[in-house]
């Protein structure tokens, strides 16, 4: 996206947020920052926390040391944008500086800071500064003897000040990209309802009253259609079909908003009852129900509103999800439970899934993300630890401890516990004693 470079400030940025930012930055390092433009022009200056020095205020006292300036922040900020990173240079006048790019998907303009010296001015130094500014209607022994009042920052400071600088930067070329992805995102969705809307205007047939039946009914059933989609969590299908009602009410309520935030809130029960259908817990979908009809009213505009209700179908659809995850987690507590109070007897998976009202299949899988292991090694590790635990009391000999733990076979027994602890359970228990 081409933005004009008049332009980009008050679309992509708040003033007041830019404004605030510079603000904090020169009270905390009592150095001047500005934001330019990529032609070097004063965007956002911080006039009222800190003024010019006076070096900069006589030389911009000259209409051509203003000039100069300039081109001088604009070279500075394109060198900043072609690296991606702050840039230290000296300005036309001689005094160090320094510029933080904004790159918003293009160069559009940077922060300059400064000036300061770098080291203490010396007779030729201050020769030089004459030198510089030769051609300015300004006094030169008063140049001179502002360049010399500036304070002398050592080189990990003007780094540092460098580096704190560009984490402003990018805290505005993060605003700002929110809302480039914002427009693309609502861009996006214009040009897919757009070419439905076209579609449904080419399919049009002669008879306005049939159309508008069989519009009617399509609609009705695209919403069952949505409906199941949603209860099934098939995001995708569901966001496709979602995207062929918003084309069937945009198409016929693109005048009227009102009428439009109306079927809105229809598609909205219906996605709503379908992710409590779905698992969603109910006090979770009518809290979300509460929020998003507050945030519909203040919608103005119906490519806004299209976006907003397909984010809104994702947020109704991840309670579905986050519900999902919480029976999964329980029902995986309830198998490990289950697990751990008959770990004696000969437990199959298929005994261990009917149990806690599952298939076989899908409690393996879910337990396996929530534990980390299978149900079989889980059945295996707490056997060890109960075996662990006789193995401890001399009363007690491996064969019997091996029956106790739920190991018909003393050999079989031998080898899981190795493979657990690391050794045998003979040497575990002379260990222990």
């Amino acid at each position: 996206m081409v933005i004009e470079e008049s332009q980009w400030l008050g679309k992509l940025v708040e003033k007041d947020l830019l404004e605030k930012m510079l603000s904090s930055f020169s009270k905390s390092t009592g150095l001047k920052a500005v934001l330019v433009d990529i032609g070097g022009n004063t965007l956002v200056s911080p006039e009222k926390e800190i003024k010019d020095c006076r070096f900069c205020q006589m030389i911009r006292s000259d209409g051509t040391g203003i000039d100069k300036c300039r081109r001088s922040y604009a070279r500075a900020g394109r060198e900043a944008a072609k690296y991606g990173e702050p840039y230290i240079f000296r300005c036309h006048a001689g005094l160090i500086a320094w510029a933080a790019p904004i790159l918003l998907d293009e160069y559009v303009g940077s922060i300059i800071c400064g000036q300061v010296l770098m080291w203490d001015p010396e007779d030729y130094f201050l020769e030089e500064i004459e030198e510089m500014v030769k051609g300015l209607d300004v006094d030169f022994s008063g140049v001179k003897w502002a360049a010399a009042q500036l304070d002398v920052m050592s080189s990990e400071k003007v780094q540092a000040a460098a580096d704190l600088l560009f984490v402003v930067a990018n805290q505005i070329m993060k605003s700002g990209l929110t809302v480039l992805e914002q427009r693309r995102k609502i861009a996006s969705q214009q040009a897919r309802l757009a070419e439905e809307i076209q579609a449904r205007k080419r399919a049009e047939v002669a008879i306005r009253t049939i159309e508008s039946r069989s519009l009617r009914l399509y609609s009705l059933e695209k919403e069952y259609e949505l409906k199941a989609k949603v209860r099934n969590f098939e995001q995708e299908e569901a966001l496709h079909l979602l995207d062929h009602l918003l084309a069937d009410i945009i198409g016929k309520q693109m005048e009227d908003i009102d009428t439009l935030k109306t079927r809105i809130i229809e598609l909205l029960v219906i996605i709503s009852r379908a992710a409590v259908d779905g698992g969603a817990d109910l006090n979770d979908v009518l809290q979300l129900n509460a929020r998003s009809y507050r945030e519909l009213l203040d919608k103005k505009d119906s490519d806004e509103i299209c976006l907003w209700t397909k984010n809104m179908l994702k947020t109704y659809m991840d309670h579905i999800e986050i519900s999902k995850d919480q029976k999964n987690l329980q029902a995986t507590q309830k198998a490990a439970d289950y697990i751990r109070e008959n770990f004696r007897q000969k437990l199959t998976i298929d005994e261990i899934a009917q149990a806690v009202y599952l298939s076989p299949c899908y409690l393996s899988r879910i337990f396996k993300q929530n534990f980390g292991c299978t149900l079989m090694e889980y059945l295996a590790q707490v056997r060890v630890e109960k075996a662990k635990t006789m193995l401890k009391n001399p009363q007690f000999n491996v064969m019997q401890v091996a029956e106790e733990s739920g190991f018909e076979d003393p050999g079989y027994f031998t080898r899981v516990f190795k493979k657990v602890e690391g050794v045998t359970p003979s040497r575990f228990k002379q260990n222990a004693l």
